[in-house]
């Protein structure tokens, strides 16, 4: 397989590979989160989410596929012969360029690249370790979450208890705050499905294709899914970040009462229901419970908490989190309430099995490369 960076340096270039794989190793081993104001400089100067010239295909084991979608196969892998290294497992996201182009994801699939970058570090979101790229394929080394969806976790338990569902909600309040204050990114794809849950029991969000850098626009694209979305983007009215408050009132919901607050079979029902905006609760969920669900499924955006003066600030204040060290949690100080029962760092038995690769691909062809190639650059 040719390299896209050409082979003649790789005498030269081996001392560098292996020294960038021990790099990897070292952060896969501490996985300490870095502080906000490291996570936001240069992607190049950070220990991880940079773009490697050095890593290639070859460098992995590919062990397990853990999922796929209609361009892309995510592989739990391990690094190939390298010693001392037998433990660290990652999860490699393989995008054939030639599907990237024809079902036209090149805009979304370098979105979620970059933003990866620029909030690789964050202890609550997907790690980006390093992207790379050959002739025809992209990759992104990403760290592996053995626990898998917490959907999944939801479905067996049928609800979260309060604990739970504030320990995780608090989780993913850290995440939006950072996401919307630090790098002006709205997420627009908040549910349960897309949050897996690592070793330690604590939350990473993954999936990063319809998050969009918007600072003080407003956007148009209709994207998410149907319970989660909000009123503005069902009304076409332009959205910005506030989108996210508002899933992440739908999320509460749906730890605490095992179903989201609106829904029906037909989709157009549902959102009748999200714009109309009344929420029913069950009786036996707290005031405070109300209080901040009520807060956030606001159906006026310039009142939806999270969303006014003071941002995310305003929905940490709530009574509901009271019992939140908001300090001691960024900084994983403690476990997670689910604990997900490991044999093995390369645990599997949290993901479903899948069918192998199809054996026909269609080509990258020098056409397409001429065309594209330069809309890849940043891998």
């Amino acid at each position: 397989m040719s390299q896209s960076h050409g082979d003649g340096g790789d005498k030269e270039n081996y001392a560098e590979r292996e020294q960038e794989k021990t790099k990897l190793v070292e952060w896969d081993s501490s996985k300490a989160p870095l502080e906000p104001s490291e996570i936001i400089i240069d992607p190049a100067k950070k220990p991880v989410g940079h773009s490697s010239k050095y890593l290639r295909k070859d460098d992995f084991e590919l062990v397990k596929t853990l999922g796929t979608g209609t361009f892309a196969r995510v592989w739990l892998v391990k690094f190939a012969n390298k010693k001392g290294a037998e433990n660290n497992v990652f999860a490699l996201k393989i995008l054939r360029k030639v599907d990237v182009v024809r079902l036209k994801q090149v805009e979304h699939v370098r979105n979620e690249r970059n933003v990866l970058a620029a909030v690789a570090g964050h202890p609550f979101i997907t790690t980006m370790v390093a992207s790379f790229q050959d002739s025809d394929t992209l990759y992104m080394l990403l760290d592996y979450c053995p626990g898998g969806e917490v959907f999944s976790y939801l479905r067996r338990a049928r609800r979260f208890n309060e604990s739970t569902s504030q320990f995780y909600a608090a989780e993913i309040c850290l995440i939006l705050e950072f996401l919307h204050e630090k790098e002006g990114v709205a997420y627009r794809d908040l549910k349960p499905e897309n949050i897996l849950i690592d070793a330690e029991g604590h939350l990473k969000l993954v999936d990063f294709g319809f998050a969009k850098k918007i600072d003080n626009r407003e956007t148009y694209t209709l994207c998410g899914t149907p319970e989660y979305l909000a009123p503005e983007v069902i009304r076409n009215t332009g959205h910005g970040i506030a989108v996210d408050w508002w899933a992440f009132g739908i999320l509460i919901y749906e730890f605490l009462v095992g179903q989201p607050p609106f829904w029906d079979q037909n989709p157009m029902k549902i959102y009748e229901q999200i714009v109309e905006g009344k929420v029913r609760y069950p009786s036996a969920m707290s005031q405070e419970a109300r209080d901040i669900i009520g807060g956030l499924c606001t159906v006026d955006v310039t009142k939806r908490l999270g969303n006014v003066k003071g941002g995310a600030s305003t929905v940490k204040a709530q009574p509901w989190f009271k019992s939140i060290d908001w300090d001691a949690l960024y900084h994983r100080k403690m476990q997670g309430p689910i604990v997900p029962h490991l044999r093995s760092p390369d645990d599997t038995r949290n993901f479903d099995d899948y069918d192998a690769e199809p054996v026909h691909r269609d080509p990258y062809t020098k056409e397409m490369q001429t065309k594209y190639d330069q809309m890849f650059s940043d891998f």
